[in-house]
């Protein structure tokens, strides 16, 4: 049974860093592309960054580049999005989930399972 289990968030100032892990579980985590997702208040689903199965390459939307970035350790099956320079149209529920890059525009359900669980993240002015 696939889970994520996203453990971060919480609220940050602006200018600020949050670091959000997804632990992953149920399934054989280096094979997979993972990405993150968010969801603003009132907003629908939107692709923040994915992150290939092997580590070598990364994708971010341009609302977040240069700010964010993804990582993953796949000894600890576990993938990070680091946030820095937080504004507060960065406050959203943040999800992860096993699915690999496809475009910009176009947000695909996952590959295995659903989203994981969330983590609100709220920036302060």
């Amino acid at each position: 049974q696939v889970q994520l289990v996203e453990p971060g968030g919480g609220l940050a100032q602006l200018g600020g860093s949050l670091s959000l892990p997804c632990a992953a579980s149920g399934f054989i985590f280096s094979s997979y592309g993972m990405s993150c997702a968010r969801q603003p208040p009132g907003k629908g689903l939107e692709w923040v960054s994915s992150i290939d199965n092997d580590v070598s390459v990364t994708y971010y939307a341009d609302s977040v580049k240069g700010r964010f970035t993804i990582s993953r350790d796949n000894a600890k099956n576990t993938v990070y999005l680091q946030m820095n320079s937080l504004k507060p149209e960065d406050t959203a529920i943040y999800y992860c989930a096993a699915l690999r890059y496809y475009s910009d525009d176009v947000l695909f359900p996952p590959t295995l399972g659903s989203w994981g669980q969330g983590t609100q993240v709220t920036v302060s002015s």
